[in-house]
């Protein structure tokens, strides 16, 4: 069995390699990258925003994610009472405050204080979704309110693992986790196929920091999508991913009959086959990031599945070595894990160096 430690760290940074491995290669066809890689396609990390090992805006975003589950667990500690969405929505508009973005609601005062907003790699703009921007400035209040939109990009499952690894100790929390999801996703995405693909992701990725099977996952998302209304393309997008795992396993070239990625139920499909039929991390991300599309959240969403099912010592040690923010993406890794053991009471020596990092709110 491999720790639920190794799991979640696995499953965060092996979500950034994914990222980084896909980014140089995100907005050109497979024709393309092979005439610049070779036949192999990108097999390594290739420079991408002026450094080799760079994340885009998936892994800011989830970062932001993490943040946002992480204060929200603490204002729930702290006042008996919480909104983990609206804390999570607060969350990403402080991200949007990273990009230059300036929200409708002038009123709005947004938190600066605590672990992300001063990392400065987090405030370069690394190609953000415009869907998130243009939802996030359109809100005038940090609440669980569903996006005005309908968008159905990758922009919202890309985002919300950190929601399953906060509730990785809890083994009946699964339709909770779908549910959080949902709403995260619906932040900015209000198509159902852009958010109920979140929600099904973030089953499947819980059931794996449990030690359970990449089926095991499915069959518990597809429970889940089978009460929702306008669940149909995701449901398709997972059947066709099953049916080609079965039938084609390992081919980059059956990946173009799921899709580019470039809508939520494409970039699930294809993260699911990819999980399925790969041999290990490496192979997974690989096949993920070649396929032609939208290669930085296949990858990602390819790398916190086989994170999460194989740890994180299947990720190559060379990627990590050179992955920007390495130890800022361990250190949220770790405090997924701890705060359910957090003393928060007042006086108590855990207080002040955890509202340090995660203010509550």
């Amino acid at each position: 069995m491999v720790p639920l430690n190794d799991r979640v760290h696995g499953a965060l940074l092996g979500g950034a390699v994914g990222d980084a491995l896909g980014a140089p290669v995100e907005f050109i066809s497979l024709a393309e990258i092979q005439s610049e890689f070779g036949n192999s396609g990108i097999v390594d990390f290739a420079p991408a925003f002026g450094r080799i090992g760079a994340i885009t805006d998936d892994t800011q975003m989830t970062l932001f994610t993490a943040e946002g589950v992480l204060r929200a667990y603490v204002r729930g500690q702290l006042r008996g009472i919480v909104s983990i969405t609206s804390v999570v929505c607060h969350a990403y508009m402080r991200w949007l405050l990273t990009q230059g973005g300036v929200p409708k609601g002038k009123a709005l005062s947004v938190d600066k204080s605590g672990l992300l907003w001063p990392i400065a790699e987090l405030h370069s703009c690394r190609a953000p979704g415009n869907t998130c921007l243009s939802a996030l400035m359109a809100r005038t209040r940090f609440d669980s309110a569903r996006a005005d939109n309908d968008s159905k990009g990758a922009g919202g499952i890309m985002r919300i693992a950190p929601i399953a690894m906060i509730f990785a100790n809890q083994p009946d929390a699964t339709e909770r986790v779908f549910q959080l999801a949902k709403e995260a996703a619906w932040i900015t995405h209000g198509h159902p196929s852009g958010y109920l693909s979140a929600g099904a992701f973030a089953a499947i990725l819980h059931t794996l920091l449990l030690d359970g099977a990449i089926l095991d996952g499915v069959s518990r998302a597809r429970s889940l999508l089978e009460h929702e209304h306008g669940s149909s393309e995701c449901l398709a997008a997972m059947d066709a991913a099953m049916q080609l795992a079965e039938n084609r396993p390992g081919s980059i070239a059956v990946l173009p009959q799921i899709g580019e990625g470039w809508v939520a139920e494409e970039a699930l499909g294809v993260a699911l086959y990819c999980a399925l039929t790969a041999g290990d991390f490496a192979a997974g991300v690989r096949m993920a990031a070649n396929h032609g599309g939208d290669s930085d959240t296949t990858g990602s969403l390819t790398g916190q599945l086989l994170g999460a099912l194989y740890g994180v010592n299947a990720i190559p040690a060379h990627w990590l070595a050179q992955l920007e923010l390495r130890e800022l993406i361990s250190v949220l890794a770790q405090d997924l894990i701890e705060c359910h053991h957090w003393n928060l009471d007042d006086g108590a020596s855990d207080l002040k160096s955890v509202l340090a990092k995660y203010p509550g709110g």
